[in-house]
């Protein structure tokens, strides 16, 4: 049933005749490798891919992602290698009513799914893509999205989007009905819901939409430095990318008890097969080809880092989203920032001015300025193993 509502599907089944498969993935995922020290693994669980036989085989895991993602890997082999090259990317993408798209990267807890979905533009896909010449792609036909502390106010197309057909996964259930409950994470953070995109009121029934107007990186700092928005000039867009920068909290895994930066090269270095600068070189062909503006979205935390201030509002982080799409923050006068060379706005509509500057709503902007170093060097340090790899400087 994952499959059925997460891969595109034929339009009739009379299409399905004689058809041959590109690729078989068989998911056994009841069967452990038992032999994984000697076969140089880190557990019994194991994904094997063999291109040259087109199959792949699961073990050890019942995680629904894994049917996907496997698939995801090899799209990000392939496509780089098509004539002319083709742009896999690890995002969310919609499209507004006058054919503007957007497209929206971040790793999983940043709001790609959450913020693509968007009661005013219709939603292409909400994790992978990939960019032509023509323009972008869903590889997909559903949508997996995270139903930690999911509620109809906050995320009305989601919550609107589970009902028959709709799969959920570690999700907790409760009374004699077995009613899920979003807000039970006694078991894990990680709860899921499956469903197929036209569960999706607004969806874009072709799947497919001409080329992207805005690229939003999206992260979830929980250092407290990332400002809600920010304005990227090409270069600092490519480099941003390449970094794929969020932070995991204390309490989301074991051992972890203060923020620790994550750097995932592409938003998404699990599934790439090439160097991280190929994708980079090919962001930076679309870029300027066709005049796309790159920004970073925090959807992280303001006031200071976890544990002192607060996690963003989503209203406030949707609110910056708008004003991207929408064009009104092109009204606004910028800043740059000393650290990271960004353009800051003065104001958006709906947002506090004073939060538009991370510096603002620190109790003591020299604890601001320390916090922004330390950060900086983290980027910096991360980035040392992509110096004189590619042909990108």
């Amino acid at each position: 049933h994952f499959v059925t509502n997460m891969f595109i599907r034929a339009n009739d089944p009379s299409d399905l005749e004689g058809f041959e498969p590109d690729f078989t993935v068989i998911n056994a995922c009841s069967q452990v490798d038992e032999d994984w020290e000697r076969h140089g693994l880190n557990s019994e669980v194991a994904v094997v891919f063999n291109i040259e036989k087109k199959c792949a085989v699961i073990f050890g895991t019942w995680y629904g992602g894994e049917n996907k993602k496997g698939i995801f890997s090899l799209m990000n082999y392939w496509l780089p290698m098509e004539n002319p090259p083709q742009f896999p990317m690890h995002c969310s993408a919609n499209v507004g009513k006058e054919g503007d798209s957007a497209l929206f990267f971040g790793l999983s807890g940043t709001g790609k799914t959450t913020l693509s979905a968007d009661p005013h533009r219709a939603l292409i896909g909400d994790d992978e893509h990939g960019w032509d010449e023509e323009g972008v792609f869903n590889f997909e036909g559903g949508c997996y999205a995270k139903t930690i502390n999911l509620s109809e106010e906050t995320e009305p197309d989601i919550y609107r989007a589970i009902h028959r057909d709709a799969m959920l996964e570690n999700v907790a259930l409760k009374g004699e009905n077995n009613v899920p409950d979003y807000f039970d994470v006694s078991k894990t953070e990680n709860g899921r819901v499956s469903y197929p995109i036209f569960h999706i009121d607004n969806y874009h029934e072709p799947q497919h939409a001409g080329h992207p107007k805005n690229i939003i990186f999206l992260s979830c700092d929980a250092f407290g430095v990332l400002p809600p928005i920010a304005k990227l000039a090409p270069e600092q867009a490519m480099y941003h990318f390449i970094s794929g920068y969020t932070a995991k909290v204390a309490g989301t895994e074991r051992g972890i008890t203060e923020p620790v930066a994550t750097f995932s090269a592409c938003f998404g270095a699990a599934f790439l097969t090439h160097c991280p600068t190929r994708y980079a070189e090919l962001l930076k062909e679309k870029l300027e080809k066709h005049n796309a503006k790159a920004w970073i979205v925090n959807s992280g935390w303001s006031g200071g880092p976890y544990g002192v201030g607060k996690r963003m509002a989503i209203k406030t982080t949707r609110s910056c989203v708008d004003a991207i799409l929408d064009g009104t923050i092109e009204n606004t006068t910028w800043t740059k920032d000393p650290v990271f060379g960004w353009d800051l706005p003065a104001s958006i509509p709906n947002v506090d001015d004073n939060v538009l500057n991370p510096r603002n709503t620190w109790p003591d902007p020299k604890d601001y300025d320390a916090a922004e170093r330390k950060l900086a060097e983290m980027y910096v340090k991360n980035f040392e193993k992509y110096i004189g790899k590619g042909n990108t400087d």
